[in-house]
């Protein structure tokens, strides 16, 4: 019995070294390609092929929408996380790119990345999230050369968070004439909406409520340290949970205590403002609330990729907390042209009044749950 468990323990052993030299071994001979470094948002000098061919995005949910405006596409796109490609066949970044609906999403598994399928896509290039200190050192160990991207680089002030993307994927990829008017205009769009709200009192400004989740057995927030907080402060509201850091589990005493003007549900759940409205979650009451008598529950569009976090989208998502917030002070700005000419500049598509309707109303499947 004993030889037969050091047997099987060795031939474990020599399969494990056999497949991890295959998949080394491919990377040696890329590596004889040429190289060029880049310094990603970890501050270390990464060493990345010249031309990536086959690339995995992982950690960074809305990155692949960055991705496809940056590139026009998602060209060389060979791999993105499951709740990546969930949003994207249920919003435009499918319709327009239906290539998406075919990259492997297989080797993420309950959020945890599978090394082993991920090699079977011979990835040169691995974009993640820079805070995922696991995933580093297992791409690494891999011998996957790995860029991190940051969502804390600006301190969650989503225009510079979507710049600093942008810019670095510029450095991956090459200019591709369109980085510079991109990040323009996302700043021209944050100047104009900062000047319009920098004079408002705290009593002009609304309680704001964001709800990352709202479900039977769970309702969650984020606090002062996340990208609600500069939807609000640049919007024109007050951050309910700005006290609060990181995620948080709420219960429906604490909303009761905040009582907030608004409520936000982001596109990380499958609620809607008529599930609110009806009490139809779980045992949560939500009638006595302002939100909720006043009709002021809104569910955030979803163009090419939820509106919460930066995304393709961020300028336009500015814009529409904006005229929620401070619909008087916003009043000229239409939406529906906003979107139309940003869609038709910088994705290139020319969207119909159908496909307003879509953004505006997301789907539930969009959440990925």
């Amino acid at each position: 019995m004993k030889k037969i468990i050091v047997r099987t323990i060795c031939a474990c052993m020599l399969f494990s070294i056999s497949f991890y030299s295959f998949a080394l071994g491919s990377k040696e001979q890329n590596a004889q390609s040429k190289t060029k470094e880049v310094i990603d948002h970890t501050g270390n000098v990464i060493v990345i092929p010249e031309k990536p061919e086959r690339v995995v995005i992982s950690s960074l949910l809305p990155l692949p929408s960055v991705y496809c405006l940056y590139l026009g596409g998602p060209h060389k796109l060979v791999g993105m996380h499951p709740s990546s490609k969930a949003a994207g066949k249920n919003s435009y970044l499918a319709k327009f790119y239906p290539s998406i609906n075919d990259i492997d999403s297989s080797f993420v598994k309950n959020n945890v990345v599978n090394v082993e399928q991920l090699l079977e896509l011979n990835p040169d290039l691995v974009l993640y999230n820079a805070s995922n200190t696991v995933e580093k050192e297992m791409f690494a160990a891999a011998g996957i050369p790995c860029v991190g991207f940051s969502t804390t680089i600006a301190g969650y002030n989503t225009i510079e968070t979507y710049a600093s993307w942008i810019a670095l994927l510029g450095e991956i990829f090459g200019d591709t004439g369109r980085s510079n008017e991109i990040i323009e205009y996302g700043r021209s769009v944050e100047k104009m909406v900062k000047e319009r709200t920098s004079k408002l009192t705290d009593e002009q400004k609304p309680i704001c409520l964001y709800l990352y989740s709202c479900e039977e057995n769970s309702i969650t927030t984020y606090g002062g340290n996340m990208f609600n907080q500069y939807w609000c402060e640049t919007c024109g509201g007050k951050n309910a949970s700005y006290e609060l850091k990181g995620n948080n589990s709420l219960n429906m005493e604490q909303i009761y205590n905040w009582n907030p003007d608004m409520i936000f549900l982001t596109n990380f759940t499958p609620a809607l403002p008529e599930d609110l409205y009806t009490n139809a979650i779980g045992i949560y009451d939500w009638s006595s609330i302002k939100a909720i008598k006043n009709k002021k529950v809104y569910k955030n569009p979803l163009g090419m990729y939820r509106w919460a976090p930066p995304s393709s989208d961020t300028p336009l998502a500015l814009q529409w907390f904006a005229k929620q917030m401070q619909p008087e002070l916003f009043s000229d700005i239409d939406m529906d042209k906003e979107i139309i000419s940003y869609f038709k500049k910088f994705y290139g598509v020319e969207l119909a009044k159908s496909d307003l309707q879509a953004i505006y109303n997301p789907r539930r499947e969009a959440s990925g749950k």
